[in-house]
């Protein structure tokens, strides 16, 4: 198991698991929704042991760190003051690298744009790095999905209390369940994509046959763990700041992120599914140095947990690069 320890960031605490000499460049590893530090697992020991200072945080919300009630204490502008603050408290003497994955890739790449001086280098897994529209997301959601009557599950998220108390219900059985149901095991439908507004996240999605080829029963049991710690209230709030993060991202004079840049998907990711077209050609305009992107065939969503060999591969022929 990883060292455990907490930072002191921008008026809060974070959890964090470092692997690797303490005196190594830091490399810091931002998770998604639901997960936590333990989603990074393979690759702590993986960077570790190459001699990076392998760090992952619990975002705030989530485990082991602070979990401020306002929903505007999870919009994009704060969050990353977090994940800046902790590489500034954990390697003061120069940039560190950082890397994401699901809502921690979009906080990864927000805090290398704003945030140049404190980090050389960002890869994001999942999620793709691309330009904010004329609208809010939750807006265009909303007129795509909810004014066809459709569900979409970021809209069902906006309600406050439904969506904690149904995910909270059995913390296990909504890990296993939406974990298998996006993930590359998963027969296409799986997802029902013909659920309807007023539907719920968990409506109809089957339960695995356990354990999974990449998630043992003991791996959702420690996750169980956390979200009985930590509820899911901080964790949907990330969701509840379309408007808000849109306003503050647009407002800014360039989007571009000129650092180093790493991206890694699954071909049977639904979330890339969700963007038009190729959306590693419509990074590139705002990813002046994207060194390589890799679609790994069949992996769907939880990337870095479904295929540990193949990402730890690309993590460290691209961390030797930089």
């Amino acid at each position: 198991m990883p060292k455990f320890f907490h930072v002191e960031t921008n008026g809060i605490k974070l959890r964090a698991a470092a692997e690797g000499p303490k005196d190594g460049p830091l490399v810091l590893f931002v998770h998604g929704f639901p997960e936590s530090w333990y989603s990074w697992r393979h690759q702590l020991t993986a960077v570790g042991g190459a001699e990076y200072r392998a760090v992952a945080v619990d975002v705030r919300g989530y485990g082991g760190s602070d979990k401020p009630e306002p929903v505007e204490a999870y919009d994009m502008e704060t969050i990353t003051a977090d994940i800046a603050g902790v590489a500034k408290a954990l390697q003061p003497g120069g940039p560190a690298i950082v890397i994401g994955h699901d809502w921690g890739a979009p906080i990864a790449w927000n805090s290398a744009l704003l945030y140049p001086d404190q980090f050389k280098a960002v890869a994001g897994l999942s999620v793709p790095y691309l330009p904010l529209g004329d609208k809010p997301a939750i807006q265009v959601f909303r007129e795509f999905f909810t004014a066809r009557g459709m569900f979409f599950y970021q809209v069902y998220f906006q309600d406050q209390g439904p969506p904690e108390a149904e995910l909270e219900a059995d913390p296990a059985a909504t890990i296993r369940k939406f974990y298998y149901a996006i993930s590359g095991d998963a027969p296409d439908g799986t997802w029902p994509i013909d659920k309807k507004h007023g539907d719920t996240l968990l409506h109809r999605l089957p339960e695995p046959d356990m354990p999974l080829p990449w998630l043992s029963e003991e791996d959702v049991a420690y996750y169980d763990s956390q979200f009985r710690e930590s509820g899911f209230r901080g964790p949907l709030n990330r969701y509840r700041n379309h408007e808000r993060d849109h306003a503050f991202l647009t407002s800014l004079d360039d989007s571009k992120i000129y650092q180093p840049s790493l991206f890694i998907g699954g071909t049977r990711d639904l979330v890339l599914k969700m963007f038009p077209g190729d959306p590693v050609e419509a990074m590139k305009p705002n990813l002046p140095n994207l060194k390589a992107a890799h679609l790994l065939e069949g992996c769907g969503h939880w990337t870095q947990q479904e295929r540990p060999d193949e990402v730890n591969a690309i993590l460290l022929d691209w961390l030797k690069s930089l």
